[in-house]
């Protein structure tokens, strides 16, 4: 399992907006055969800060969910909207095992 944590801060005006295309695109994702989880959360103390915690099941899973429809529209939707560029890091599972997602 590859689990992708992606960090946002959005533009306050935004937060909104952000929230609605994220969502939609995290409810796609979560359709992918690739995908065990695609999360979506807020930052408790900063509701323009927000972290998508996504769980493929290979390299592949992650690469082909770039090339998807919805992540495109919602990377085009998005594009405006931060404050700084997104920051990520990648985790490999430890427990559970990649078998038991």
């Amino acid at each position: 399992m590859l689990i992708l944590c992606v960090y946002v801060h959005v533009k306050p005006e935004a937060v909104e907006a952000f929230r609605e295309a994220t969502m939609e695109n995290a409810r796609n994702s979560r359709r992918e055969p690739g995908v065990a989880r695609f999360d979506l959360m807020e930052q408790a103390d900063d509701p323009a800060r927000f972290m998508l915690y996504e769980v493929y099941r290979d390299a592949a899973a992650q690469a082909a969910h770039k090339e998807t429809a919805h992540y495109r529209a919602w990377a085009a939707k998005t594009a405006d909207m931060f404050v700084e560029a997104r920051t990520r890091q990648l985790y490999r599972a430890i427990d559970p095992a990649d078998g038991e997602w």
